[in-house]
């Protein structure tokens, strides 16, 4: 069963922040992918903003660990809401069949999914990682599809030296010339590079999917045994968050200001740059624009389960379904960001 799969692993923090009881219509602690930085000023915003108060919420957000971080969290009930990878999603649920969890709103409909280089190191293409040495953290949403990425670029996956990097020594490492590349998100390699003193022109950015790669990004997910008690307070959730990506397309700096309360520590505006360059790229595309944030195709669904099929074995048939549930989201016209 799941709960011996993995539970004893959450068990200290279920205990800690369980949301069984009276509590668990209106509190609603929400684990994050990464740590407090940009993309995630738009759900403090929805705070500072009263979005969520007006719901009759109460959240609470935790940095995570990486895209695949939230999901145990939320699928042993540790927390009733998080953000992850909806790829990570798949397989995790492909092996946890009876686990209680789902993804019920897209937020980034392109997904971040980058290999990040430097241009002196001689890389700027795909065909270029071969031969080099690239730096990839194992817990790392990126890294979990490059399979698919090497897949359909036709890479010389043995000619490619993999040095498995902690996150925080990811970019350094790769400032310092001692790998080539490194797997992440584009948003926060590049900007980390900055930091460290690499000229921008020195950074090479290779977008997965702008290489091949049909899948979809990190979405918000939520434990089902919850959702199935407070539909209405999962709706409002989800409402909330809309509005503060609303909230942050229309002022990206006030949205960071909101997260600087959180993080004094950030640079506000590096911060606002990582903030814009998401909703740039990964957030606010032309399917979001016409659409609203939070649903998904479900052709492109269907190729990105096919693609990951071609890397990955399914214990089981695969089923959409199972991994994305629509029926949360509000019909109310608060899904469009502009």
């Amino acid at each position: 069963m799941f709960n011996r799969l993995v539970g004893a692993a959450f068990a200290a923090s279920v205990s800690v922040i369980g949301f069984a009881g009276a509590a668990a219509a209106t509190d609603m602690p929400f684990a994050l992918d990464w740590k407090f930085e940009g993309p995630s000023a738009p759900y403090f915003a929805a705070i500072d903003e009263g979005f969520f108060e007006a719901e009759g919420l109460s959240v609470e957000i935790s940095e995570g660990k990486g895209s695949l971080d939230a999901i145990p969290k939320v699928a042993t009930g540790a927390y009733p809401v998080g953000f992850a990878d909806i790829n990570s999603l798949m397989r995790f649920l492909d092996q946890n069949p009876d686990a209680p969890v789902t993804a019920v709103m897209m937020v980034y409909d392109k997904p971040p999914f980058a290999i990040v280089g430097r241009k002196s190191l001689g890389i700027e293409t795909p065909k270029d990682l071969e031969g080099k040495v690239l730096g990839a953290p194992p817990p790392d949403g990126a890294w979990a599809q490059f399979p698919i990425f090497a897949a359909e670029n036709d890479l010389d996956v043995d000619s490619i030296t993999v040095e498995p990097v902690g996150f925080p020594t990811r970019e350094p490492m790769l400032a310092e010339g001692k790998v080539a590349s490194v797997t992440g998100f584009s948003f926060s390699s590049t900007l980390n590079l900055k930091r460290l003193g690499v000229p921008a022109d020195d950074i090479s950015v290779i977008l997965m999917a702008d290489n091949g790669v049909d899948l979809y990004g990190n979405a918000i997910i939520v434990n089902t045994d919850f959702a199935a008690e407070n539909g209405e307070a999962v709706t409002g959730f989800l409402r909330a968050v809309a509005k503060g990506w609303a909230s942050a397309v229309a002022d990206p700096a006030k949205a960071v200001d909101a997260l600087i309360k959180r993080n004094p520590a950030a640079d506000a505006g590096l911060e606002t740059e990582r903030l814009q360059m998401a909703i740039d790229a990964n957030v606010l595309t032309d399917y979001v624009a016409t659409n609203g944030m939070g649903g998904i195709d479900a052709d492109r669904m269907t190729s990105a389960i096919e693609q990951t099929k071609s890397v990955y074995e399914f214990q089981g048939e695969p089923d959409a379904a199972k991994y994305f549930d629509a029926s949360f989201l509000p019909d109310d016209g608060s899904l469009m960001l502009k």
